[in-house]
């Protein structure tokens, strides 16, 4: 039987431009809606049009799909994990789109 080389164990490095975020998915969004507030303001343009075109029911999904069309590449940051709090944000200053749109109760504030 051979005999075994030991072998020194030296760390990982962390890969790079792999960052962890310790943050809530409710911070991210706060940070990134104040630092984008034309993404709010689309969404809003978006919804209105869908509104208009008597929509009954309209899924955040694909609103983020089609403003991710009409951005230049895309938007960097701009993560499905946000729909739901961008909905409920639409429907605080839009009480009256509140039925368009459905929401599940949150388990975290």
């Amino acid at each position: 039987m051979p005999h075994a080389v030991k072998q020194d164990i030296l760390p990982l490095p962390e890969p790079v431009g792999l960052r962890i975020d310790r943050r809530t998915i409710t911070e991210q969004f706060h940070d990134f809606d104040t630092e984008h507030p034309y993404v709010y303001r689309a969404l809003e343009r978006l919804t209105a049009n869908r509104i208009a075109a008597r929509a009954t029911r309209i899924g955040l999904n694909a609103l983020f799909e089609a403003l991710r069309w009409r951005l230049p590449q895309g938007l960097r940051g701009l993560n499905n994990n946000f729909t739901a709090l961008y909905a409920r944000k639409l429907i605080a200053d839009h009480p009256d789109w509140a039925g368009a749109f459905g929401l599940r109760c949150r388990r975290t504030p």
